[in-house]
């Protein structure tokens, strides 16, 4: 199947009145958890996971992927009005969003976040239909040794690139890799790390661990931080929300680049939107003919970070729809849900469930231009939404969580797991330890394992298959690379510098 031909079947797919549904509500949704500080598509997808789990794989993932975007245009509202970032990618959109908001351009600012997202999200998504096919038929020559370096490459990619010390990324890792092993061995059968204990012998539940980490512990989080800090929301009048001539001629070279930035970027794993974000504000800052500008309320320094990190949001979609490698703890979680749902996410999908690979990818289109269509109209509902206490939230987000765990199976065990992974995510994130790469590694664990044991079978127990694979040897070499450079001082302190800007 060409990709002509694919986009018409995941037109067909995406275009039906029950997938258009739930595109919109998952970019509305996406948009409301976007505004709202402190939730983030990671906590409501946590949230939502249960409720998808009765719909079709397709409309599943469609809405889950439009929460995932839609929180990518939602965080500029935060930024602009309240200069607190509504999702982690919006933190740099601060710098001169607000200060346009101050100087009385909040509209300027909100409507060329709005448009940019729009282009930088329909130059992804069309990005997304050239590369993933190519990707996905190459990625069907990988054996068990090439996968199994491929996802080794994988997580040690996210050390080097998430914040914080490598130690505190390789422990994460490690704990999830050991986390992944809870239950019944793959091959044998025989019942690990239970300790005599029934529900851990089918493994630890993927829902539970995943709102845990990121449900309760954001609950925590945020209501220690709204104890003692009050937010002041910019309640004035905004005008003008579409750019001038004058707008347009600054903002269309920050958001063309930006937008490919953030594409190629949002494929590494770790890097994703966040960094995307940051890396379009430094090159403009560098092309800028003066510098100083930035900081200040340059249109410039809103564009191009808001068209990056959109771009990101969806060019993450490609390890995961070609290789079923998730690249950030979203896409962890929608590897998850497909394996629920019975679909194996990787090169076979193109072949084996085509209605849901290009589906997935042309819902994009779609889900763009109904956030364009929502985002304008809508910024006085967002602004209002800023006033409603955090104290109010919290209960219902809380008593989510738990209906939505106890759902799956009906058992109150997989209530306390959660609650107790809830109270590990809070301590780790007080710690500084990012749940990020643990959440990757317990769910690429079963894999790493799999493709391990797969080599070793086929191969006779020979472990110098690893080093005689030239693609194999290619990858492995590419992680302790990565490993080494890491213990570089100098290169160590610019990270550690380049982090506290």
């Amino acid at each position: 199947m060409d990709v002509f031909d694919g986009l018409l079947l995941g037109f067909s797919t995406s275009l039906s009145f029950v997938n258009i549904w739930y595109c919109f509500l998952g970019v509305l949704l996406g948009t409301f958890v976007g505004v709202l500080p402190g939730l983030g598509p990671t906590a409501t997808i946590a949230l939502l996971m249960p409720i998808t789990l009765s719909l079709a794989p397709v409309s599943a993932i469609i809405m889950l992927a439009g929460i995932y975007y839609g929180a990518m245009y939602g965080g500029s509202t935060t930024s602009v009005l309240v200069n607190i970032p509504g999702e982690a990618a919006s933190v740099i959109t601060c710098l001169d969003g607000y200060q346009m908001a101050k100087q009385g351009r909040a509209g300027q600012a909100l409507g060329i976040s709005a448009f940019g997202s729009f282009i930088a999200g329909t130059l992804a998504t069309f990005g997304l239909a050239l590369f993933a096919p190519p990707v996905a038929k190459y990625a069907l020559k990988l054996g068990p040794p090439e996968y199994f370096a491929l996802v080794c490459l994988g997580l040690v990619a996210v050390t080097f690139l998430s914040q914080g010390s490598m130690l505190k990324s390789m422990a994460m890792i490690c704990l999830g890799l050991i986390l992944s092993t809870v239950g019944r061995d793959m091959m044998t059968g025989y019942p690990r790390f239970s300790y005599g204990i029934f529900e851990l012998e089918e493994g630890l539940d993927f829902v539970a661990v995943i709102m845990g980490l990121f449900g309760v512990s954001e609950i925590l989080i945020n209501v220690e931080t709204s104890l003692r800090e009050q937010r002041e929301v910019y309640t004035k009048s905004i005008t003008g929300l579409l750019p001038s001539r004058k707008d347009w001629s600054l903002s269309i070279g920050p958001i063309l680049r930006g937008s490919i930035l953030g594409f190629f970027l949002g494929v590494l794993p770790g890097g994703g939107a966040v960094l995307g974000s940051f890396a379009s504000y430094m090159t403009e800052v560098k092309l800028a003919k003066d510098p100083s500008i930035f900081g200040k309320g340059a249109i410039q320094g809103v564009a191009g970070p808001e068209a990056a990190n959109n771009a990101a949001s969806q060019g993450a979609f490609i390890p995961l729809l070609t290789l079923g490698i998730p690249s950030n703890s979203v896409m962890a979680m929608l590897v998850g849900v497909l394996m629920i749902h019975g679909v194996q996410p990787g090169p076979l999908m193109m072949s084996k469930t085509p209605e849901l690979f290009w589906g997935v990818i042309t819902s994009m289109y779609l889900g763009n231009f109904l956030l364009l269509v929502l985002n304008l109209p809508l910024i006085g509902l967002w602004v209002r939404m800023l006033l409603i206490p955090y104290g109010i939230l919290f209960p219902l987000i809380l008593m989510f969580c738990i209906i939505g765990t106890y759902s799956l199976n009906n058992r109150i065990f997989e209530i306390y797991l959660m609650v107790g992974f809830g109270v590990g995510g809070y301590l780790l994130k007080k710690l500084a330890y990012d749940p990020t790469p643990l959440i990757l590694a317990f769910v690429l664990g079963p894999m790493v394992e799999d493709k391990f044991k797969h080599s070793l079978l086929i191969f006779d127990g020979d472990l110098s298959v690893f080093i005689r694979r030239p693609i194999a040897v290619t990858f492995l070499t590419a992680a302790l690379l990565l490993v080494f450079l890491q213990l570089i001082p100098s290169l160590r302190r610019k990270k550690s510098a380049a982090l506290r800007e």
